[in-house]
């Protein structure tokens, strides 16, 4: 390990603009983020283990938001949920939702997720991440009671609809949390966990929708949401204990705080000197002030703020353009192309424990491959397989071995998924912002992708629904379509950020680098502009 140089006693003048803004030396940033540079994995862990144990707990939100979020699309594969908040459509098909109903309750909980975006990263920047995190929980805890007590679809998607809104500061917070408080060596492994977060929160919510498949009454799925009443507690606890992002507190000024909070989050055994790693906080906020850039969401659309709010919006949107409203959620799909209910759910177990494996193999991906390889490998994949489960929709028309064909076709397509596409798109749009927009652009980057999310969840429930439009897997051609869109953009649009300071990804973007130059140019380490 690079050791840091000894904290400098020359202090910066009023009045002189060397990046530092009154608060420790050029050198002694420099230092820091050398040292922050040169940690391998191992140094990383053992340096800051307990800054990587908080945003491991922090992440935990996601457990619960993939728990919830991904319940409501297994109850619609229920004959109790469906009995409950449909209508019977005959001997042959049962009780079915309404496409319109079924959409529109797909769908509230992104709407809410989208205004809840809006105003939890605006609560980010005025109030930290532990205060938005901690009255979001409080909220989740009582628009529950709406969903479990709903006596109507109405009465329910009203609910989902409120519980989104918690949901989208759970989404936002993890990935902007995680990209603060740990340094670049750790950066894209805890960035990608919260992936692992949302992928067991998934697993969770099939394997106990599985369980009370086979009753008959209406616990069938209210049992499964009441099961959400488990997270918010321990988490509040968790959230409550936890400390603040340093990168919040150099930008509200409280720079003796944040160096406190600096020496919470290392080890006391670690060459790490606080002081100098905030110094380095306070250059990077520096540099990104003097550029011009501003704390508004509309700053974030101003000057090289639009191609990293363009980078971090469309990655994420790639991750549905692929094909995940026909895979990810993949229950009533394998019901739709004939399979039973007891089939569908045992095959959903299995593709969750293909999401767990896919996400755990990206950890190792990441250590050897760059985000661009990664994600844009993924791309090509993932289009390819949904092709094969359009082309197979012919013959599984009259064959049950094409079916079986096509849901082994949707595991290994989420497997890809979680082992290259949505994992690296975590990290792209955690460490593509900069330090100062960061919470705003994350924000923006999950509504664009919550948006895109609604129209392809529309879309999808028309093609795939008996009562719509009844294309069934054959949905698949269209999705190859959007695939081949999401393959382009990324050839020429995404930048290579692995190994990169904020400082340096401030300068580069100031530079407009190429996409494709981003991972070979050079940044000086003494270099501001």
């Amino acid at each position: 390990m690079t050791t840091p140089s000894t904290h400098s006693d020359e202090k910066v003048e009023p009045g002189h603009n060397d990046g530092t803004a009154q608060w420790g030396s050029v050198d002694d940033a420099i230092a820091a983020e050398r040292v922050e540079k040169n940690m391998s994995l191992a140094e990383g862990l053992k340096s800051y283990w307990k800054a990587a144990l908080w945003s491991l707990a922090i992440s935990g939100t996601i457990i619960m938001e993939g728990y919830d979020t991904s319940l409501l699309g297994n109850a619609f594969a229920l004959p109790q949920f469906r009995e409950k908040y449909g209508f019977y459509a005959g001997p042959k098909k049962g009780y079915q939702l309404k496409a319109s109903w079924q959409t529109a309750l797909g769908q509230a909980p992104t709407v809410g997720c989208i205004i809840g975006i809006f105003i939890a990263s605006w609560a980010q920047d005025r109030f930290g991440y532990r205060r938005t995190l901690q009255v979001s929980l409080v909220l989740i805890t009582g628009f529950i009671f709406i969903v479990f007590f709903a006596p109507t679809v109405e009465v329910l998607f009203v609910g989902e609809l409120l519980c989104g809104l918690p949901w989208g500061a759970f989404s936002s917070s993890a990935v902007a949390y995680a990209s603060d408080i740990t340094p670049v060596g750790l950066r894209g492994y805890l960035t990608t966990y919260v992936t692992m977060c949302w992928t067991f929160g998934k697993y969770i919510s099939a394997g106990v929708v599985y369980s009370v498949q086979g009753r008959k009454d209406e616990w069938a799925y209210r049992i499964p949401f009441a099961v959400q009443w488990a997270w918010p507690i321990p988490l509040l606890v968790l959230v409550t204990l936890a400390p603040e992002s340093p990168w919040f507190l150099v930008r509200a000024g409280r720079h003796q705080e944040a160096e406190r909070t600096v020496a919470r989050l290392a080890s006391s055994n670690a060459q790490v000197v606080p002081a100098d790693v905030v110094a380095m906080m306070v250059r990077t906020n520096q540099i990104e002030k003097d550029a011009g850039v501003k704390t508004s969401h509309i700053e974030c659309f101003k000057g090289t703020n639009l191609r990293r709010t363009e980078v971090s919006c469309v990655a994420w949107a790639c991750t549905v353009l692929c094909g995940s409203a026909l895979c990810s959620q993949p229950t009533y799909f394998f019901q739709q192309v004939g399979l039973n209910t007891q089939q569908s759910f045992q095959l959903n177990l299995g593709v969750r424990a293909m999401s767990v494996l896919g996400v755990a193999g990206s950890w190792v991906m990441i250590t050897y491959f760059g985000r661009r390889p990664m994600f844009l490998i993924g791309l090509c994949i993932n289009a390819l397989i949904v092709l094969l489960v359009g082309v197979l929709s012919f013959p599984a028309d009259h064959h049950p071995a094409a079916r079986y064909a096509q849901a082994a076709l949707v595991m290994v397509w989420v497997f890809v998924w979680d082992l290259s596409v949505t994992v690296t798109a975590y990290p792209i749009v955690g460490e593509t912002p900069s330090t100062r927009m960061r919470a705003k652009t994350v924000g923006l980057a999950r509504n664009f992708y919550n948006v895109v999310g609604i129209i392809a969840g529309i879309l999808n429930t028309y093609m795939i629904n008996s009562t719509a439009w009844n294309w069934r897997s054959r949905a698949g051609f269209f999705w190859f379509g959007t695939g081949l869109i999401a393959i382009v953009w990324t050839y020429f649009r995404l930048p290579e950020t692995k190994g990169r300071s904020y400082r340096e990804l401030d300068i580069l973007f100031e530079r407009r680098i190429p996409a494709r130059k981003f991972g070979s140019a050079v940044v000086d380490e003494h270099d501001e502009k």
